[in-house]
């Protein structure tokens, strides 16, 4: 727990602040709520005790002064406890009125125990209350007895109580919105603000979810170091903070400016709102669970852990680290992430924890598997924004990027944007995950996305800033140079078209010229760069906010990406690269069928037959390999077909290679029911909805073969995925002539050059539209 307060204590030093100014007004705030709460008491206790009745009645705090946090604005709210004395009315007004006549702000109330009872279990607020009733003066028994009662039935009444909680708590994040992406947030209402971390003591007061931990209880005693400094310079009892406040606020936290007070908040509010979102999800599972919540076991007694991806499995609607997980690997992490987000569920806290503290860090250049892991992560979409903040909570992204921490809890002090820097990045990069159909690299779109404003927060343009930074990052991930550079200029110009669209006559030539000028600074990747753009275009806009993206505002980016893309159209488009090697020929030439496994490498040469792709996916798929790369190269030689696959483990150790092999020698010799047993298979797996995905694009590409038809298909990836385009093909008559099958991230980039029975590619529209729906229909 040391090691993570550390990381909240390291993510509030601001530069330009320093942390002795800050701490050194943070203790003088404390030491004043101190004092003016012993006086409170003091003077509170002398009130009671001159009515005579000290023995027989109890004097108690309930909010902020029980809690020793009363700031200068904050309401003193008190309950007198009796015993059903006739003259209590009496008793009372000699505590009021004086309370009144100092000028303070009071909440009062008179009850029996028995009338506090009957008012908590109908207000919920008031249960709140009294759970952290504090004696100031009078009977203690009476004090326990209150106390008492009042948290018996709060925890007796747990599932009811829990879920108005979290009704009540998530209809005021609706209505006061989010503090860490608030200009002018509510320190106490808000989401991630004071309100939260008083709610989650209070479910963790029925003992069926656990308490705010230590981060959380920093990030709260910031809050309302803020709220006290508020308070004093305002002389005013409101909790929102307005821009013209920030300044002197932050002047008395000594902090330099109200930047750098938003920098502070947005990090502390961002621990409690994380802390919130997991507590309200384990309370959600609480209530909808069995009564006294109980758990339903597999047999065995055990609870069911399903796997989800290698290293990881489902654990109570949670992803966390499979038994097995080799902590020594470095691509643990964002493989887990990866998996978790897919899956379309949360990463647990502890397991985030445990990443950091036990994984080592990635190399440098990453592995591709690291590469490919951030990139199925991104391309979760919306699923994949939890799962992160979870990482970056635990120290593992800067880690990993340490260029994200100058963006990281960043304010934009600008009403267009939503978010702070980062959370812009992290939600403009699952926005674009909606549109890796529309581009040739979704790897690059996603990564690009990611990395837009990395720049934001140095000197300097921040684009030009930024495509510097996004460069030396695209080599430590391991991009190729010719990557790295298409990532270097998206990053460059990703405000190009949208600025030339708007400020710019899409009549004029040069215009048009100007912007295929500035897309093709790499070398024959200019279109490429150019449908990265018009995707970031959108994915930034929409994830700036409502102002910043309209109908408008789309036509005109997409004539100016249509005009451009026919400028550049007279390209020579790259080479297909489906020629083999001169190692794949001389394994064509073996006898017979020849089978090669060299790791994660499956090389199968044969003599050509119609479905040799997808049987062979096929019995990969049967031994749990996702197909990351194949590669068909038809009549090799003689007849002979090369097949190249790129095969990983779904989760766990790799089959045995002697196994694979003798099943794939089966197939080939027709003695392996491939069909039968993916069947089988797949109606023994549980389904889980996982993350939203776009819905699958099937392209015939025209003119792209003399001899073939060209059929390009973009999906997500999943088990078996190859099986089901190749049988789809085969049903259609037809054959693989070529292929080449990539998967980037989680996103399936297939192209199959096909032909009918006599060799000849497709010519008749009904064909190719029946192919197209066919594909399609295996897809979905």
């Amino acid at each position: 727990m040391k090691e993570t307060t550390g990381r909240f204590k390291a993510a509030t030093a601001v530069e330009g602040a320093g942390a002795g100014g800050l701490e050194e007004a943070r203790k003088a705030l404390a030491a004043a709520r101190a004092r003016r709460g012993a006086e409170l008491d003091r003077w509170l206790a002398g009130l009671l005790e001159a009515t005579g009745a000290a023995r027989e009645v109890a004097l108690v705090a309930v909010g902020s002064h029980s809690r020793g946090e009363l700031t200068p604005g904050g309401d003193l709210d008190l309950v007198l406890v009796h015993r059903g004395r006739p003259d209590i009315a009496q008793i009372a007004d000699r505590i009021w009125y004086p309370v009144w006549d100092r000028g303070l702000r009071l909440d009062h109330s008179v009850r029996t125990v028995r009338e506090a009872r009957k008012v908590a279990g109908s207000d919920i607020k008031a249960a709140m209350g009294l759970l952290g009733a504090r004696l100031l003066a009078g009977d203690q028994d009476l004090a326990d007895q209150l106390r008492a009662v009042v948290l018996t039935d709060w925890r007796a009444q747990a599932r009811r109580r829990l879920a108005e909680l979290a009704e009540l708590t998530r209809r005021r994040w609706a209505d006061r919105g989010e503090l860490a992406f608030l200009l002018e947030g509510d320190l106490k209402e808000a989401k991630g603000g004071l309100r939260d971390v008083y709610t989650m003591q209070a479910a963790a007061a029925t003992w069926a979810v656990p308490g705010p931990g230590e981060r959380v209880r920093a990030a709260h005693d910031l809050l309302l170091d803020v709220r006290h400094a508020l308070h004093e310079t305002t002389g005013r009892a409101g909790d929102r903070l307005h821009l013209q406040e920030q300044d002197a606020v932050a002047h008395l936290l000594g902090l330099p400016d109200g930047a750098a007070l938003l920098r502070v908040i947005v990090a502390a509010a961002r621990t409690v709102s994380y802390a919130a979102d997991n507590l309200w999800r384990h309370v959600d599972r609480f209530c909808a669970d069995r009564p006294r919540g109980i758990r339903v076991a597999r047999p065995g007694g055990r609870v069911e852990r399903r796997p989800v991806g290698d290293g990881a499995v489902e654990h109570e609607g949670e992803a966390v680290l499979a038994r097995g997980a080799d902590l020594t690997d470095p691509v643990l992490p964002l493989r887990v992430a990866a998996a978790a987000a897919q899956a379309g569920l949360p990463l647990a806290p502890a397991t985030a924890e445990q990443l950091a503290a036990k994984v080592p860090p990635l190399p440098v250049p990453w592995p591709a598997e690291a590469r490919d892991a951030l990139v199925s992560l991104l391309g979760a979409g919306p699923a994949a924004i939890p799962v992160w903040e979870a990482l970056d909570q635990a120290g593992v992204i800067v880690r990993e990027l340490p260029e994200w921490e100058q963006v990281r809890n960043r304010p934009q002090r600008n009403p267009v944007h939503r978010f702070t820097v980062d959370r812009h990045l992290v939600e403009t990069a699952a926005g674009a995950a909606a549109m890796t159909r529309d581009v040739a690299r979704p790897d690059l779109l996603l990564v690009g996305a990611l990395l837009h404003d990395i720049g934001k927060g140095r000197p300097g343009d921040h684009s030009r800033t930024g495509a510097a930074l996004a460069r030396t990052m695209a080599a430590r991930m391991g991009f190729c140079d010719t990557d790295a550079d298409v990532l270097e200029t998206v990053v460059l110009h990703h405000l190009l078209l949208p600025d030339t669209a708007t400020r710019r006559d899409l009549d004029d030539p040069v215009t048009i010229q100007t912007v295929a000028q500035k897309v093709s600074a790499v070398p024959g990747r200019g279109r490429q760069v150019l449908e990265i753009l018009a995707a970031l275009a959108v994915a930034d806009a929409q994830a700036t906010g409502p102002a910043a993206w309209g109908a408008w505002k789309a036509r005109l980016i997409e004539e100016l990406v249509r005009r451009v893309d026919a400028c550049l159209a007279g390209g020579a488009p790259p080479r297909n690269g489906l020629d083999p090697t001169p190692e794949q020929l001389a394994l064509a030439r073996h006898d017979g069928a020849a089978v090669r496994i060299a790791g994660s490498r499956v090389t199968v040469a044969v003599p050509d037959r119609p479905g040799l792709l997808w049987r062979t996916a096929g019995v990969l798929a049967l031994h749990r390999l996702v197909v990351r790369t194949a590669r068909v190269f038809a009549s090799a030689g003689a007849g002979t077909a090369v097949l190249d696959f790129t095969a990983v483990p779904e989760y766990g150790t790799p089959p045995d290679p002697a196994a694979l092999e003798a099943d794939l020698r089966r197939m080939l010799a027709g003695r392996l029911d491939v069909a039968g047993l993916l069947e089988r298979r797949a109606a023994a797996v549980r389904r889980r909805p996982g993350a939203p995905v776009p819905p699958p694009r099937v392209t015939i590409v025209e003119d792209a073969s003399d001899t073939a038809t060209v059929v390009e298909v973009r999906a997500h990836d999943r088990p078996g995925l190859l099986w089901r385009i190749g049988q789809a093909i085969g049903a259609c008559g037809l054959q693989v002539d070529k292929a080449r099958v990539d998967t980037l991230g989680a996103e399936a980039v297939d192209v199959f050059y096909v032909v009918d029975a006599q060799g000849r590619p497709l010519r008749e529209p009904a064909a190719l539209s029946a192919l197209r729906e066919k594909v399609l229909a295996a897809l979905r």
